[in-house]
Order: structure tokens, then sequence, then C-alpha cells
């Protein structure tokens, strides 16, 4: 059908989405007049999607005000979410505003670094460690090589997995404020000829799936990729039975025999109520991968009794955003960044921060339902 109307895939103006769009409806017989409607300039959307007809638009909402402690991001926030999901948005409110009364949340992130994990085929073990020698003895070299292909990249670390004709290579590279999956591609490609050039090495594909991207993965849940945040809030007895209508032992006996028992016994990568809930929420809103939602899923909570205060926790071992490029560029989701003071340079650590603080929210409030036998409740109530 592209063809035919000759249409371009890149650069494309209104009137090429109108025709493609009529196309698209003449072949399907179905009407795309909600489709039709957009706010956007499509020539600059056209740098984040192929053969675009219109726009499909998500409700977004906000949690908060939730005050947060970070080493980047402090003071309170509120925090754009897209969902579909009734009774989602309500329910992160009420874990923040929880939070809020206790004196909010401390966030810190421990490791930052966008990983690309290319296969090469060699001619056996023996070449794998000549390989490996190679890349040890030439890290400089292929330092600059990396400088080339961007600004903002740098080659932080090499790790190498042999097994038996397979030389696995993970690199590991600061991004800066891009999330940074192109970049780390990109720089890899130029790295992998360096490497097939001096060492007979052949690389099979820039990915080896021990990247490992947009698939649950132990090696980024044990070794982070992105950023690995961990956030945690202290609840007072009191709030917690008086706002959540639970015990402290309560939530925590549920958190163990649900998120840390059952995902045992199942074999899940991570162990929460819905993390994958306020992740998916607040990238849609803010123009993240969605499909980074698999690696962020992978998140770990944790409770326990202090004191008879409940202290919570999330460990996210695999937060990957960027407040730069992507779909940062368009209008309703550069306006979502700019809520949370997020939009442009040296802020994706602010961002990681804000989103690790909703999931501990968002889990906070789950738990508590369930541990108070609400849950089904709210959703009746909320009409859902």
């Amino acid at each position: 059908m592209e063809e035919k109307r000759g249409l371009k895939n890149r650069g494309y103006s209104h009137a090429d989405v109108d025709e493609r769009r009529r196309a698209v409806e003449e072949f399907t017989g179905a009407s795309l007049e909600s489709v039709s409607k957009y706010c956007f300039d499509s020539e600059k959307a056209s740098k984040n999607i192929e053969n675009m007809i219109g726009a499909t638009q998500v409700p977004l909402g906000f949690a908060g005000p939730v005050t947060i402690k970070g080493d980047h991001a402090k003071g309170e926030f509120i925090v754009p979410l897209a969902t579909t999901e009734g009774a989602l948005t309500a329910s992160i409110g009420r874990g923040m505003s929880v939070i809020n009364e206790s004196g909010g949340a401390r966030v810190k992130i421990f490791l930052d670094g966008m990983t690309r994990a290319p296969v090469f085929r060699t001619d056996g073990l023996d070449h794998c460690e000549r390989v490996m020698e190679w890349i040890g003895a030439n890290m400089p070299r292929l330092s600059s090589v990396v400088d080339a292909t961007t600004n903002h990249g740098r080659l932080a670390s090499v790790e190498s997995y042999p097994a038996g004709r397979n030389l696995f290579i993970r690199f590991t590279y600061e991004t800066g404020d891009a999330m940074g999956m192109n970049m780390a591609t990109i720089a890899t490609e130029a790295v992998c000829k360096e490497i097939e050039a001096a060492t007979g090495a052949v690389m099979v594909s820039v990915s080896g799936n021990m990247c490992s991207d947009k698939k649950p993965a132990a090696i980024n849940m044990i070794r982070g990729r992105g950023k690995t945040v961990v956030a945690e809030a202290l609840i007072p007895k009191e709030i917690v039975e008086r706002r959540l209508r639970a015990t402290t032992a309560s939530i925590v006996e549920t958190n163990t025999r649900k998120n840390l028992i059952g995902s045992s016994l199942s074999v899940t990568l991570g162990a929460n109520a819905h993390a994958a809930n306020m992740l998916a929420a607040v990238y849609i809103a803010t123009g993240q991968d969605p499909a980074q939602v698999v690696s962020g899923s992978m998140t770990t909570t944790m409770c326990e009794d202090v004191g008879g205060d409940l202290y919570i926790s999330v460990r996210m071992p695999s937060v990957e955003v960027g407040t730069v490029g992507g779909g940062t560029r368009l209008p309703s989701q550069s306006e979502a960044l700019g809520m949370i003071g997020c939009l442009g340079d040296e802020k994706a650590k602010k961002l990681a921060e804000i989103v690790a603080v909703t999931v501990l929210a968002g889990e906070l409030s789950t738990i508590s339902a369930q541990a108070a036998g609400h849950l089904g409740k709210a959703h009746m109530e909320l009409g859902r």
C-alpha cells in the first residue's frame, strides 16, 4: 500500500498521514476518525514511527504530591500517570499520601550503565582466550572508538563470557541523560569491527541476549541495567492502622507469603505486587520505551516490622529511562516530564528516583489493601 501510493516513511507531512489513513480505512473498512485527531507535528513524529496514520490517546492523570528525599529528586512532586486501568491512579495516590504523612521517601541510585552484549563466533576456547586478552590489553583503543561515535556516551566496563565457540562480550556504557540503547548499539558495532579486524573473531549479532534487552533476565536483576534504584519509607504504626486499615504484622506477613514465597515458588524474576503497573503508567506518560517495563518489573519489595512501625522498600535493578531523545521529544510527553522537572539534560537520574518512589507508593497501597482484604472492594467501589 505504501509503495502503491508513493508515500515516504520518513519526513512525511500531515497530508501524507491523511492519505495513508484513508488508504487504511479503505483497505480495512474501519473508521479512524478519532485516530485522526492529534496535536503534534507529524513530520517531527516521523522520527518516532513509520507509516503513521494518526495517534492513539491514553487518559492522563496524576498522583501526589509525594515528598522525595533523593540525591537528585528533592521536594514534593506530582507524578503524571497515563493508563486505562481504573483504580490504579487512586491506589498510587493513596500510597503517596501515606508516605507523605510519614515524612516522605528516601531513594538512592547505586549503579548506572546501559549494556549491549554482542556474540562472536570463534575457532574454539584458545581463540576465545586470545580475543579476551586482546580486549583487556586494548581498552584505551576501544574507548577511543566509542568516543568517536557519541558526544555523550562513555565505555565504562567490559565483561567476557566464553561458551564453546561462542564469545559473549557485555559492554557497559555511561549514556548521560539518554536511555542510551541506540547509543550503546552504535558504539558496540564500531567496537566490534575493531575486534574482528584485530582478532579474526566474527560478530554474529550485535545483541547476543546477554545484554539483556527487553527480556526478564537474571543477569540484569543481579548486575543491573540502566539505573539500579532503591527506595524506602518508614510508616508509623498509628498511620498504618488509621490510613491503611491494616496492621504492620499483617502487611509484613502478606508481603512475605505473597511476594517472597509465592514468587520463589513460581520462579518469578522479581518479587513484587504489581511494579509493572506503575512503571507502565509513568513510562507512557513521559515518553519512555514501554517495552522496558519488562526489566523494571524485576523489582523486589521488602517489608519489615521495625518496633511496630512498617519499613517498606523496593529494589529496582533495571530502571531504563531517559529525559532526552526518543519519545521525550513529543509535546504531551515533554509536558508530562515538565510536571516533575525532568525534561532535558542532567535529569535522567532524577526521573529514575521519582519512578522508584512511585513504584514504592503503589506497592504500599496494594499490599496493604490485600492484607486488609479490601482489594476487590476498592475496585467495586470505584466502579471498575
